[in-house]
């Protein structure tokens, strides 16, 4: 049977959503898509949710995908739902665990799910007076969606109490404010495919935000993540489970908006314990690119068992094998816009991995770099130092004006 897929979204991450759902029996869709997408299937145009619906129609969509943050808070999968169509993706009021940091952290206090000191108000007085409690460095966030830019770390009091003053300049997203402790340990990422009550957890991944080499430079979108990462054993991953996943699923269900789709647990891990920073809604981007290629379960066939509530039914498997992905970025990332350059590739070997591409445009058949994060090179190994070694002889084989990328992706643990 031919199957219909969209994919919502035009970055790395639903490139790579496109690369590991290719088959012979499926037409992929994207909307909007990127100047690559159009290569694995059709990129469509759609000015509002009602004109999507109406193509999804025309072209015998089954099923629906939704990649980023944006179109989950917005109702998307409410709206498609409510007009028969199967969708990959949170509801709306689940999507809140995402949508606003407030509701996230009082949701964390109400299901007992281990999270930072914190104080969420509209109120500056109150949330400087929180302030002044904590150690330094503070963290503080403005509670609405951002973009990945709405959280300062904040060395002193006298900066926290500033950056308190200016999420105002976030707009509506920035009226309301969390002000938390700063947990010092590792991060992780952990991402839970879930069907409503059931959950299979991916290998934990590892991602790297900062624009520079050793970390340091401005906070970016992710400049390359790999996995499974050695910082998280079996007993940790389990704790990560139980102590996290587990009650998250039942307070959704609790409150009467049951979680399908991917659950994405941003975790810190201070001496042994697993303590949530954040929870995303959807697959992170660099950390989807490179956990994909590392499923031995088709990816269909854990998508159509997440949608249709049969999870604990699935025959779920994970390749022995390691993944890490270099981010290629645009010249003025994460600053400002950069001007469109030429992208030049060269031949590789397909055995070391991949690319999943993101902002490109396609013009007269050739790939040029439009912005941003533009491209992620993904290299797999039977060990993390070989996955790295190939991720960077693909990094090799691209070129464009301006490209910018970090040296060091996987130093943590190797």
């Amino acid at each position: 049977m031919q199957r219909h897929i969209l994919i919502v979204g035009s970055g790395g991450r639903e490139y790579s959503l496109g690369l590991a759902l290719s088959g012979e029996n499926i037409s992929l869709y994207f909307y909007p898509g990127n100047g690559a997408t159009n290569r694995l299937g059709t990129n469509l145009i759609a000015k509002d949710f009602d004109e999507l619906y109406s193509l999804i129609q025309s072209y015998g969509i089954d099923l629906v995908v939704v990649g980023p943050e944006a179109p989950l808070s917005e109702g998307i999968v409410d709206f498609l739902q409510n007009r028969g169509i199967k969708v990959f993706g949170p509801s709306q009021k689940a999507s809140r665990l995402e949508s606003s940091k407030a509701y996230m952290k009082d949701f964390a206090i109400k299901y007992k799910i281990p999270t930072a000191k914190y104080l969420q108000s509209t109120d500056k007085q109150k949330l400087k007076d929180f302030a002044n409690t904590l150690q330094t460095p503070i963290v503080i966030k403005a509670d609405g969606l951002c973009a990945g830019k709405g959280v300062i770390i904040a060395k002193n009091l006298q900066e926290a109490h500033q950056s308190i003053e200016q999420m105002e300049k976030f707009g509506e997203a920035g009226s309301c404010v969390v002000v938390e402790e700063y947990l010092d340990g590792y991060e992780l990422s952990v991402f839970a495919l879930c069907d409503g009550k059931d959950f299979v957890l991916l290998p934990a991944a590892q991602d790297h935000k900062r624009l520079l080499d050793g970390d340091n430079g401005p906070n970016t979108g992710g400049m390359g993540a790999y996995t499974p990462t050695p910082l998280c054993d079996e007993a940790l991953l389990k704790k990560i489970a139980d102590q996290i996943i587990t009650p998250a699923l039942r307070g959704c269900e609790s409150e009467n908006h049951p979680f399908c789709g991917v659950l994405f647990a941003g975790i810190m891990v201070v001496e042994g314990e697993p303590i949530l920073l954040e929870f995303n809604v959807r697959f992170g981007d660099p950390e989807c690119e490179v956990l994909l290629p590392t499923l031995k379960t088709p990816l269909l066939q854990i998508l159509d068992s997440c949608v249709e509530g049969r999870l604990k039914d699935l025959k779920y498997e994970v390749k022995d094998e390691f993944a890490l992905g270099v981010v290629l970025a645009s010249k003025d990332y994460p600053y400002s816009s950069s001007p469109k350059a030429l992208i030049r590739l060269k031949e590789f070997d397909e055995s070391l991995g991949h690319i999943a591409f993101a902002g490109v445009e396609e013009k007269e058949g050739e790939l040029y770099a439009s912005g941003g994060r533009v491209c992620v090179c993904v290299g797999r190994g039977e060990s993390l130092r070989q996955a790295r070694e190939n991720a960077y002889k693909i990094c090799e084989c691209v070129e464009f004006e301006g490209m910018q990328y970090r040296k060091d992706i996987g130093f943590r643990a190797l």
